[in-house]
């Protein structure tokens, strides 16, 4: 019976406490300080880890450095942009080549029923500190790949600066000449080969929410029954609380099972 383990996005920029994060979620640091005990406790079980990591440029179409108002400020972070507000003229592109293909973003993000267009502060810079995974977890990752001898199979997303990209599946628009953005087919076929899937990671409101969603989807609803939530080792953004709750409702019902980091295998 194979035994794999989700880990999304545990990076620092969405840990508080001394990670000091960018977009620090309250009890982050926390909830993957408990991953990482729970390797150490586990690791002889766990078969294989797949840790999702959260990769952007400065200039991306949810930061700041993107757009400006009449006056030439940027927005504030977690201001959301519409497709009304693009066309009004209340927020506009700095570089006006970018407004047309900006517009069709954000409407198709409206058809399809995606989260709208947020303006997070810049966070998981490529090659900054915040894009480094939380200290203890990333100690207990090397103890596991070294005791296995096995590598940690780390997923790369949102390098695309021209869609979001809170699924570790796919981006929330795909780009068909940036393969990044497609279906992500290795991460699928490993997670469906296993027996049990333990989740964790950041944020319950966003990213594991998005990938999860796309795992079930892509792979039937029925592969739920496999996963294990951790509910000790998620945490929501402040304010998006009402998405992770839904997103838990749902997957409760679809058969998904919960636990903690410590009662897992205890």
């Amino acid at each position: 019976m194979s035994l794999h383990l989700l880990i999304v996005d545990a990076q620092q920029d969405f840990c508080d406490g001394p990670c000091h994060g960018a977009l620090a979620i309250p009890g982050a640091y926390d909830d993957m300080s408990r991953v990482a005990r729970m390797i150490g406790r586990l690791g002889p079980r766990i078969d294989a880890i797949h840790a999702t990591m959260d990769a952007h440029h400065t200039v991306d179409i949810a930061h700041p450095a993107w757009w400006m108002d009449a006056t030439g400020a940027p927005p504030p972070p977690f201001t959301i942009v519409t497709a009304q507000d693009i066309e009004s003229g209340l927020w506009k592109p700095r570089d006006p080549a970018r407004r047309e293909r900006s517009l069709r973003y954000v409407r198709q993000l409206e058809v399809q029923g995606n989260y709208p267009l947020c303006i997070w502060p810049p966070h998981c810079l490529i090659g900054s500190a915040g894009q480094s995974l939380h200290p203890e977890l990333f100690a207990a990752l090397t103890a596991w790949e070294t005791a296995r001898l096995a590598q940690v199979n780390y997923a790369i997303k949102g390098t695309n600066p021209w869609t979001e990209h809170y699924s570790a599946i796919r981006a929330e628009v795909a780009d068909p000449e940036d393969a990044q953005t497609l279906p992500n087919l290795d991460l699928l076929q490993a997670l469906d080969a296993a027996d049990t899937v333990l989740i964790a990671g950041e944020a319950l409101s966003h990213c594991v929410r998005a990938t999860v969603g796309d795992i079930a989807r892509t792979l039937g609803h029925d592969r739920l029954k496999r996963f294990v939530f951790l509910t000790d080792a998620s945490t929501s953004v402040p304010g998006f609380e009402a998405y992770g709750e839904a997103f838990l409702t749902e997957m409760r019902s679809r058969g998904m099972r919960m636990s903690t980091t410590a009662a897992f295998g205890a």
